[in-house]
């Protein structure tokens, strides 16, 4: 394991979040998950995301997801980023602006494209001006809108 390890705390249900998104995520495992006896509350679980450590527990009502804190996945392509949302959205998640979303179980991701820090990276203010406005505009981030607002179409 990692030096640092983020450490989800989940109200309820974190054994499914974790099983779910090992499944969603490429190279990733769940690499233990001990559960209360004679309940299913998650006392403790250890996954890896496509190389990142994570852990999780349920705790009840006390401990709640917040935007102040997401998980970035940084997307090759529309493809990656289509998969993502659509899986991170399905039973309950949440759409927000800018490639921002929650899951059915709270957690705020970011689904972004690589390409997206690419075109805002231009030094000319214009065209990465335009990628901005474009990206404001957007809830799932599109590529091809995107690069049509750096050429200006």
């Amino acid at each position: 394991m990692s030096k640092i390890t983020t450490f989800l705390t989940f109200e309820s249900n974190g054994k499914a979040a974790v099983e779910y998104y090992v499944s969603i995520f490429k190279n990733s495992k769940l690499n233990y998950a001990m559960t209360i006896p004679g309940d299913e509350r998650l006392y403790s679980a250890s996954f890896t995301l496509d190389g990142v450590d994570f852990m999780a527990m349920d705790a009840g009502p006390h401990f709640q997801f917040s935007e102040g804190m997401s998980l970035f996945v940084s997307c090759e392509d529309q493809a990656e980023v289509d998969h993502f949302w659509a899986a991170l959205t399905a039973n309950g998640g949440q759409e927000s602006r800018c490639g921002w979303l929650k899951d059915p179980w709270g957690v705020s991701w970011q689904i972004i494209p690589k390409q997206l820090g690419q075109l805002m990276g231009d030094p000319d203010q214009e065209k990465s001006g335009r990628v901005m406005q474009a990206m404001l505009a957007m809830n799932k981030l599109d590529v091809a809108g995107l690069q049509a607002a750096y050429d200006g179409k």
